[in-house]
């Protein structure tokens, strides 16, 4: 019999791990792939929106040799880091099919290379993330081999046409990376102008400028209509509009996998089918089944819930397990505060 499950290896579920730990708790880690995983899905040397501190876990500062934004590869070797500083045990690619809430504790049934397994908690903690998978135009086309969601290394597009569909943070960093490499890219993106607010400072005096130079081609208030192998349709209204291309990359944001809260017995409320809890705990209407992290704001169309702003978390389930308060961090954030 276990204190605490968790469910999900990303940071939050690291730093949840830590301060378990810290606290005399004992848990039982689970994650379906390996440590930090969606951060797989970025392209090589891909840098965060947020500083340093501000992603840095379990009071562990977070240091890259230029002082710069931490980049993809910087960031996993931080969290290898942690969980050899404080070894911790994580059952990487062993995946919770169920959660059965019983007459004290949870059953928790997860599956690995080597079977079924059948795990006790007292407790449980959902910190499974909130972009398990991209969103789909759901045009004709669309499955076809040179339409992908993910940039992966920018140097398969050299000499390539190139249309990127979306225009928030993604869209935009991956356009620039992609015609920095010699691609000749195209963006489609529906709203009348980029969302300044959504993409990286550093990011749109340069994208601004590339187009005014008419180095990218990009069509504002626009829709895919359908994908050929050779080209791309779009519609503005009325007007339909011939993009030859070569591949198709999307960035419209990604969906948040519920079904194990939905099995679990969660309720889910809101059009982004966000878990029912209490702030204060974390706690969800099933007693001792907790969330945190991203998880916490289900689908989310506008992205206001990040890493940054999720530690507080950890903070809150630690007091309501033990009844304890765990030290403050020198960087605290609020979901209200961005």
């Amino acid at each position: 019999m276990h204190d605490v499950a968790i469910v999900g290896g990303g940071p939050i579920g690291i730093e949840l791990a830590v301060a378990f730990k810290r606290a005399g708790l004992e848990y039982v880690h689970f994650e379906a792939s390996q440590i930090g995983h969606t951060m797989s899905w970025w392209s090589p040397q891909t840098r965060w929106f947020s500083s340093n501190e501000r992603i840095a876990i379990a009071g562990v500062p977070l240091i890259t040799p230029d002082q710069d934004k931490c980049s993809r590869e910087q960031y996993l070797a931080y969290l290898r880091q942690i969980v050899l500083m404080f070894d911790l045990s994580i059952r990487s690619y062993e995946g919770v099919k169920s959660i059965k809430r019983l007459d004290d504790h949870f059953e928790v049934i997860s599956e690995s290379r080597s079977g079924e397994q059948k795990t006790s908690a007292k407790h449980v903690v959902l910190a499974t993330g909130g972009t398990d998978r991209p969103n789909k135009l759901n045009v004709p086309g669309e499955d076809l081999p040179h339409v992908t969601s993910s940039l992966g290394d920018p140097h398969q597009f050299f000499q390539q046409r190139l249309l990127v569909v979306g225009g928030k943070n993604s869209a935009v960093e991956s356009a620039l990376r992609a015609h920095h490499v010699g691609a000749k890219v195209t963006i489609s993106y529906r709203g009348k102008s980029f969302p300044e607010k959504s993409i990286k400072y550093w990011l749109m005096p340069e994208i601004t400028a590339i187009i005014k130079k008419g180095q990218i081609t990009v069509h504002f208030e626009t829709c895919v209509e359908s994908i050929a192998r050779d080209h791309v349709v779009l519609n503005r209204g009325a007007q339909k509009i011939k993009v030859p291309t070569d591949f198709v990359l999307t960035h419209i944001g990604y969906i948040h996998d519920n079904s194990l809260m939905r099995s679990a017995g969660i309720e889910l409320v809101s059009e982004n089918r966000s878990p029912n809890f209490d702030k204060e705990t974390m706690m969800t209407n099933i007693k001792n089944l907790f969330v945190a992290g991203t998880a916490t704001a289900g689908c989310q169309r506008s992205y206001k819930i990040f890493l940054e702003n999720c530690h507080v978390h950890v903070d809150r389930i630690v007091k309501a397990i033990t009844g304890n308060d765990i030290a403050p961090r020198e960087f605290q954030f609020e979901e209200s505060e961005v």
